[in-house]
């Protein structure tokens, strides 16, 4: 579990840049939730890995 918390976390901190990304490319016609979203979940998956992690 503790393993894919991280993969998951990274996966979706990559997903918030190129949401962020894709927002400035298109001149902020993009809905910003392109980027808040996966970065909402990524904050919950690290949360839970840090969580996992000092636990042993």
């Amino acid at each position: 579990m503790k393993k894919l918390l991280l993969v998951l976390s990274i996966l979706l901190t990559i997903l918030t840049f190129a949401g962020a990304f894709y927002v400035f490319l298109s001149n902020g016609t993009a809905n910003a939730g392109y980027a808040a979203v996966p970065m909402l979940f990524a904050i919950v998956c690290i949360g839970g890995y840090r969580a996992y992690k000092n636990k042993e």
